[in-house]
Formats: C-alpha cells, sequence, structure tokens
C-alpha cells in the first residue's frame, strides 16, 4: 500500500490550495478514505473524511466550511479543496484509508504572510 501526497507550499492567509492523494496497492473503491494533517509539536488530528462511494463526508470543526474532500475511484485519487487558509491550518497534511496502513511522505502546507 502506497499513498502519494501533493500540492501542498506556501501560501497567504485567504488564499487556497488544492491537495491530490495518488493511492495504490489495495482497493481503493472499497475503502473509506481521509485526510490527517499533524502541526510541529502537535499530534496528527483527522481532518475530513469520505466513504468508499463518495456520497458521505465530515469534517472537524475547524474547518467545516472551508474544506472540501472529495475522491475519483477511477483515478485511485482523494483530494482536499482548502480555501480561506489560516496560519492555524500550516501542518503536514497526510491521506490514509480508514483502517490506515502505513503512512505517505505528507504535504506540507504552510500559511503565513
Amino acid at each position: 500500500v502506497q499513498f502519494v501526497e501533493s500540492g501542498g507550499g506556501l501560501v497567504q492567509p485567504g488564499e487556497s490550495l488544492r491537495l491530490s492523494c495518488a493511492a495504490s496497492g489495495f482497493t481503493f473503491s472499497s475503502y473509506t478514505m481521509a485526510w490527517y494533517r499533524q502541526a510541529p509539536g502537535k499530534e496528527r488530528e483527522t481532518v475530513a473524511v469520505i466513504n468508499s462511494a463518495g456520497r458521505g463526508t465530515s469534517y472537524t470543526n475547524s474547518v467545516k466550511g472551508r474544506f472540501t474532500i472529495s475522491r475519483d475511484n477511477a483515478k485511485n485519487t482523494v483530494y482536499l479543496q482548502m480555501n480561506s487558509l489560516t496560519p492555524e491550518d500550516t501542518a503536514v497534511y497526510y491521506c490514509n484509508g480508514l483502517p490506515n496502513w502505513d503512512w505517505g511522505q505528507g504535504t506540507q502546507v504552510t500559511v503565513s504572510s
């Protein structure tokens, strides 16, 4: 199983980013997927979850209304559209299935003026 996250970068507050995660090594369309993040000195937290069909989603309170998780089962890829970014969103972002497999390298998101 492998996850390759991409799309992170350095942005200013209020800007947007779209993260992508290419998954391989398992039957992607059968699994719930999630985005996680880990800020320096903090534990990894679940940001957003999407069910296998892509019809059910949930978000941690701090990103509700700003982030949108989606998936393309034909491409084995899960996305995270992040709008209205704030410095508190600065973290390394990871994707994984539920239950979790080994973690990928993640993609760094830095929000700073």
